[in-house]
């Protein structure tokens, strides 16, 4: 198995957790934060849609322009948004090989940019997608809800 392949699987097996963590998530608590200088768990949530989008963009075009706009106001709407953008890099990610992860990709951020190439940027942006699933399922129980098994059994589900 090359990288770009490990890469593909890993990510496949990393999917069901982030769905059970947004899914988790009590709707009625999106402005939910543990601190002030913590970001709320809708925008993290949202956050979250807008890497797999960007990292569908990359796959595509080589190309992204960063933005956190049009988050929907409700649970299922980013819910729905995150499988469209996973469905969406499922089928980007169909026959990742290594020239392709080789190619050279840019995301723009305002006046800002950085570039590397895709394979790099695909597992950088895991990497943060799976940071920021812990975070959020850390907000999970202060919020009400029951933390979902990630990698194995939770305090609120056996796995």
């Amino acid at each position: 198995m090359n990288v770009p392949e490990f890469f593909v699987k890993t990510w496949e097996s990393e999917m069901p957790a982030f769905g059970k963590v947004l899914r988790a998530l009590p709707g009625d608590k999106l402005d939910y934060r543990p601190h002030e200088r913590s970001s709320a768990a809708g925008d993290l949530a949202w956050q979250l849609v807008v890497e797999q989008r960007a990292l569908g963009d990359l796959a595509e075009t080589g190309e992204n322009r960063w933005d956190m706009n049009g988050k929907p106001a409700t649970i299922d709407g980013i819910v729905a948004a995150w499988d469209e953008a996973t469905n969406n890099l499922r089928q980007r990610l169909a026959g990742l090989d290594e020239a392709r992860a080789a190619v050279p990709v840019k995301i723009f951020m305002g006046e800002n940019s950085w570039g590397t190439a895709l394979g790099d940027m695909l597992w950088s942006f895991l990497l943060d997608m799976i940071h920021h699933r812990g975070q959020l399922s850390s907000y999970i129980r202060p919020m009400g809800g029951k933390v979902p098994s990630i990698y194995g059994p939770s305090g609120d589900e056996a796995g």
